[in-house]
């Protein structure tokens, strides 16, 4: 972890936006896989990472806006843990480390937060997202568990989003190291996609990659021949020449940062024409959106280039026509790219979308669209210097949704329908870097992960070797 003095920092951050009351946050608890005592990979929540550092269970941090005290809520070890974990430092040891002196026995905080709310002082808390947490705040603060969602402060919730949507060098470097284990998983996978080969050998495979050089992926891995499904974790077919595999997948670092990164490849290591076809225009409106990227204007600008590229690219394919800008603007290009070019990232592969996706990719000066696919936009306000977000466009022949656009006799002035049946067995192309917002433009995070049809194409012909983590181990 980080030096306690970038806790501590953190934490003064906050105190600066608000001015009155206390902010809790708990810790995540255990989460159990089948029975209590088998449970997941432990997470911790990662708000409370942010302003306290420690990564274990049975925990909860205080700070108080007036006082300007910070406490840590815990309980030590006792010899029923010894045996099972082996020594383990104190809470006050462990407080230490994160920059706060005071500490008190778990138990104490039920009497920190009656006291706290018989004074009438507000305690301010994030939306909880784990039905344990829901059920804990709840008994504190005398509320009904299906209450205590609404109950989240939102002053609390843009202070924190104001805070983590700018990241420092020390994060942007986490970032990149996820990324460039992410390398790693992708040329694997390239060099994986062999006829013959079943999706889950090459998932299983790239997802150890990541548990030995970092941690556990930064969400479930989507890889998939039938890339036409946007999140598609069955990975249960066998890959056919003729097809195409679709890899969306990144690293998560035990500080938590993460990396998020998509890249399609032809099985067997070559496109044929009408793959290459349509490789090249989602090549050409992730480099071109990429391009565009700068602070000051809206990401909603770099999605709607991106569908301004799909659909100049599909007219000269000839599944679309008529005038681009008449035909973006009537959500045309939606049949193709049903989503957003891309969100924030960080801590968490989706930044901050447990505070709600308004708050994060929207603001007073930029409201979510509602029209389909343009309203699955999740970033979609000005940039900042600081900011890491995906761009990722993509290019999906979904047979239902065609076949529902084509009977409601939707955009027919823009799409050849005719020739659309023909794609039904194409699958989908997506391609997906990672993006920091500098203070002139943009940088393209970590190590450079193939994506152009040579360099895929390359990659691809390689003999993957038995894989070796020089300098890791």
């Amino acid at each position: 972890m980080f030096a306690k003095t970038v806790y501590a920092d953190r934490r003064n951050r906050l105190k600066k936006e608000i001015n009155q009351g206390v902010a809790l946050f708990l810790a995540n608890p255990e989460a159990s896989f089948n029975y209590p005592a088998n449970t997941y990979h432990y997470r911790q929540d990662s708000h409370f990472s942010y302003f306290f550092g420690i990564n274990h269970p049975g925990f909860a941090g205080w700070i108080d806006f007036e006082s300007g005290e910070d406490m840590l809520f815990g309980n030590d070890v006792d010899i029923d843990d010894i045996i099972w974990m082996g020594p383990q430092p104190s809470v006050a040891d462990q407080a230490a480390e994160f920059g706060i002196t005071k500490t008190f026995k778990y138990k104490q905080l039920a009497e920190f937060v009656t006291k706290t709310l018989s004074q009438g002082r507000k305690i301010h808390i994030l939306p909880p997202y784990r039905g344990k947490v829901m059920i804990e705040l709840g008994q504190l603060l005398n509320l009904p568990a299906h209450e205590v969602k609404a109950a989240a402060s939102v002053e609390l919730i843009k202070a924190v989003v104001k805070l983590k949507e700018i990241k420092d060098a020390l994060e942007i470097s986490e970032i990149e190291k996820a990324v460039d284990i992410a390398w790693l998983m992708h040329t694997t996978a390239m060099k994986m996609a062999k006829p013959g080969m079943v999706e889950q050998e090459i998932a299983g495979t790239i997802e150890g990659i990541s548990l030995a050089l970092g941690g556990p992926v930064s969400f479930p891995i989507i890889l998939s021949v039938d890339g036409q499904t946007l999140h598609n974790h069955n990975h249960h077919n066998t890959l056919k020449e003729g097809r195409m595999l679709v890899v969306d997948a990144g690293a998560e670092l035990h500080s938590l940062y993460s990396s998020d990164i998509t890249r399609t490849v032809p099985v067997g290591g070559k496109f044929n024409q009408r793959q290459k076809e349509i490789y090249e225009i989602v090549l050409k409106a992730n480099v071109d959106s990429i391009a565009a990227i700068k602070p000051g204007h809206e990401y909603r600008e770099m999605h709607l280039l991106a569908a301004r590229v799909i659909t100049e690219g599909l007219k000269a394919a000839g599944l679309m026509k008529g005038d681009t800008d008449e035909a973006v603007a009537a959500g045309a290009h939606t049949l193709f790219f049903p989503h957003g070019l891309g969100h924030m990232m960080g801590m968490d592969v989706h930044d901050l979308e447990s505070l709600g996706e308004n708050y994060v990719g929207y603001d007073e000066h930029t409201q979510r669209a509602t029209q389909f696919g343009t309203a699955y936009l999740r970033l979609g306000k000005k940039l900042k210097p600081g900011f890491v977000l995906t761009n990722e466009p993509g290019i999906y022949f979904i047979p239902a949704l065609i076949d529902k656009f084509r009977s409601e006799g939707k955009f027919t002035d823009f799409i050849n329908y005719d020739k659309v049946e023909t794609y039904k067995d194409f699958g989908g192309i997506r391609i997906e870097d990672d993006i920091l917002v500098t203070e002139t433009g943009h940088r393209i995070l970590g190590k450079a992960i193939p994506k152009s049809v040579a360099d895929v194409e390359a990659t691809a012909a390689e003999t993957r070797e038995w894989l070796k983590f020089p300098g890791i181990f």
